[in-house]
């Protein structure tokens, strides 16, 4: 049978398997990965209790491992950066084992300084995605997590003394032609192209010259985030921007026709430094690309022109009309429009009842 033994800060176990009083398996010696002699013994019942269902009925199909299923997951490159340190803390762990207390408490662990919105974007959300995945295939139970609250935002802003969910500044016309005046030639042509299209910044580098249907006043926008391509007319103004700018093999690419990108960009990182120093020439407050692009254009049409919302998200590329209200729209001189709306609503009623809210001449 197998005995626990402690080796360093862990307990490891040593010994073969029998059945019946006869050895069933090769001699094992293995760490438990148990800090206490409790969960050492655990670990060596379900060895030997596996050892002998296998005697009996045959090899069987292992447990799903954390790890196993992070193999098992088509991960972009963004969320491989997020599932590395995850497969370090779960990796050995059975994903049926997994509970969605073990991963919140993650948050905290792997980010003690951010914000609970990056937890659930870091931790969250890609430990979810993988071990669904394995669920779809058969591999292990689905897992749900539910979201930090409201409470717990709170609290850890408190602890990291910053605020989280700052409402961000969207771009608008007055910004974009003032960043235009200073913005080399690229910079200023993608910011016009997201601000015109609510294009995303990821989307707008993507693009080569076979995205372009400037002859009929078109563009072909990548898909993102499981939506496909999409095809819109655009202004005759970004028209006329496109059709200046010569497409370009990014820096460092291999120089052929294949590698030609309509703003000449590797990626989303590739203008930031030159944007940022278009801000402070122009003498504007710095905008990302996509709180002066997407963002900007969610805002501009939807509650500066009052455009319906269902044309903006289909144009746009929302799927969700509720986020796009919730994320990429937000209140505007918002003091001045209530105080009118109070005198407008006051004069009617006068005017209705014949009645002063306030007596004049009185003492």
């Amino acid at each position: 049978m197998l005995t626990p033994y402690r080796r360093g800060s862990t307990w490891w176990a040593k010994g073969r398997v029998d059945y019946n009083g006869r050895p069933i398996s090769g001699y094992i010696r293995e760490s438990t990965g148990a800090s206490d002699e409790t969960g050492a013994r655990d670990w060596i019942a379900e060895r030997e209790d596996r050892e002998r269902r296998r005697h009996l009925i045959g090899e069987e199909e292992q447990p799903l491992t954390f790890a196993a299923a992070v193999m098992m997951y088509q991960a972009t490159p963004v969320m491989a950066r997020y599932l590395k340190p995850l497969v370090r803390e779960l990796g050995a762990i059975r994903c049926d084992r997994i509970t969605p207390g073990m991963i919140r408490d993650l948050g905290s662990t792997l980010y003690p300084n951010a914000c609970t919105d990056t937890w659930r974007r870091w931790v969250v959300t890609p430990a979810r995605a993988v071990i669904n995945n394995a669920n779809d295939k058969g591999k292990c139970p689905p897992i749900k997590i539910k979201g930090y609250s409201e409470q717990e935002r709170i609290a850890q802003d408190k602890k990291r003394k910053k605020a989280s969910r700052l409402e961000r500044r969207p771009g608008d016309w007055s910004w974009l032609l003032r960043f235009r005046q200073k913005a080399p030639q690229r910079h200023a042509a993608l910011a016009l192209f997201m601000f015109a299209t609510g294009a995303r910044v990821g989307q707008s580098i993507q693009m080569t010259p076979k995205h372009l249907k400037l002859d009929d006043g078109k563009v072909i926008v990548p898909g993102a985030k499981g939506h496909g391509d999409r095809e819109i007319a655009i202004p005759p103004e970004l028209v006329a921007e496109l059709a200046n700018l010569k497409p370009k093999v990014p820096r460092g690419w291999k120089r052929n026709d294949a590698n030609k990108r309509v703003f000449g960009f590797a990626s989303s990182c590739g203008p930031l430094k030159a944007w940022r120093k278009a801000c402070k020439d122009a003498g504007i407050p710095y905008l990302s690309p996509h709180a002066a692009g997407r963002h900007g254009f969610g805002q501009e049409h939807v509650i500066r022109q009052g455009s319906d919302s269902k044309a903006v998200g289909k144009f746009g590329g929302w799927s969700d009309t509720v986020l796009l209200a919730r994320t990429y729209t937000h209140a505007e001189d918002f003091e001045d429009k209530i105080l009118a709306g109070f005198r407008t609503g006051l004069v009617q009623a006068e005017t209705a009842t014949g009645l002063k809210l306030l007596k004049t001449g009185s003492k």
